[in-house]
């Protein structure tokens, strides 16, 4: 696979599993009546006309979008609308980017590789930039009704914007740090994946640890990882709601040993929709940030109390003697395996009733007893 480093912000990246990570220009679309008295629901397909009109005619490179591209969330009652709030929301998905290949390969010369890629990059945020702030503000009349037209880029897609978040957040923390202090996040949550396509498919249409282990291991290796469905996603309590099924999307969050390998994988993953081999489908998941609540480390804490809580059961429930909370560490992992085995059968049995008991969740756990022998546990207990 090619360095991230090196990967231009115009260009595919074929992960594991058949699954590649496609660019596209994704943009948030505000729509607002010029009266704000106007009670009159927004006609979806004159807008949606107007809109692919504009991209046709009134840009430097005529942009064509198909309709599934285009979504319009219309608000729910517009009577309980109040003045200054919009009549609809919308996403505006541009993945029609072949110009940019094109204009490279007619310009092509001898320089070094990053230089390319950093004019690359410059070219595509230059014109994104662009459109957006060609779009942003037209005046849209529909049906002798007038709109006004507000563009935004998302967050997630803005990679420098999330830089320069975490950089002034955590420069703000390693004040007190004089020597060696971390140097930013390392965690990524990934929101709206289709489970299916981190699943097993012989065994569960839920989505798999160990697949979507796999997945992520393509940009480095991994410290903690946990996945989950995510039934919230794509919903609101004021607009129109998409056709969501429980169980379609999933909730990814993964923590890499390294800086650099979470700092290149979130600017990878910024910016591109997944895209499964022999599928015309592209996801665009809904969210991908960095982690700035601790996901990982809260978990840890509430095993570790769970854990603290549970030592009552240590004498009737499990017959084995159990070591104090701080001597237990946690990580998550994705599959069972043991380094070492304990002396028994019997003790065994008393050790995984314990973990049914005390500890729901997929960790490791290093176990120290009293005569000196170390266990050390990958353990995934399912649900």
């Amino acid at each position: 696979m090619r360095p991230l480093e090196t990967l231009p912000p115009t260009e595919t990246l074929e992960i594991e599993n058949g699954l590649s990570l496609v660019p596209r220009v994704r943009l948030n679309l505000t729509i607002h009546p010029s009266l704000p008295s106007v009670s009159k629901p927004i006609d979806e397909w004159q807008l949606k006309r107007a809109l692919t009109d504009f991209l046709k005619t009134s840009l430097t490179v005529n942009i064509t979008v198909a309709e599934e591209d285009l979504q319009i969330r219309r608000l729910k009652d517009l009577k309980k609308r109040k003045r200054d709030e919009p009549v609809a929301r919308g996403a505006l998905v541009i993945r029609d980017l072949g110009f940019f290949n094109s204009r490279k390969k007619s310009e092509e010369n001898t320089d070094k590789e990053e230089e390319d890629v950093k004019e690359s990059k410059k070219n595509f945020l230059d014109w994104r930039g662009y459109v957006a702030e060609k779009m942003d503000g037209i005046e849209l009349n529909l049906e002798g009704v007038k709109y006004n037209l507000s563009v935004e880029i998302p967050v997630s897609d803005d990679f420098e914007r999330m830089r320069k978040d975490w950089e002034e957040l955590y420069a703000f923390r390693n004040r007190d740090y004089s020597r060696g202090g971390r140097q930013g996040p390392d965690t990524i949550v990934l929101r709206g994946v289709p489970s299916q396509w981190y699943s097993e498919p012989r065994v569960s249409s839920k989505p798999s640890m160990l697949v979507t282990h796999t997945i992520f291991s393509t940009f480095g290796k991994i410290r903690n990882l946990n996945v989950a469905e995510d039934d919230d996603f794509g919903k609101s309590t004021d607009e129109d709601d998409l056709d969501i099924v429980s169980g379609l999307h999933c909730k990814i969050v993964v923590q890499f040993e390294k800086y650099w390998d979470f700092y290149n994988a979130l600017k990878v993953l910024c910016g591109r929709s997944l895209q499964k081999q022999g599928s015309r489908l592209s996801a665009d998941y809904d969210e991908v940030t960095w982690d700035k609540d601790g996901f990982f480390h809260t978990q840890e804490v509430k095993i570790w109390r769970k854990a603290a809580g549970c030592r009552k059961l240590q004498q009737h429930d499990t017959g084995l003697k159990l070591p104090d909370a701080n001597l237990i560490y946690l990580s998550s992992l994705p599959m069972i395996h043991a380094e070492r085995g304990l002396r028994n059968r019997d003790t065994a049995a008393h050790f995984e009733r314990f973990m049914q008991i005390a500890l729901q969740d997929c960790m490791r756990i290093e176990l120290r007893l009293n005569e000196g022998w170390i266990f050390t546990f990958y353990i995934w207990l399912s649900s």
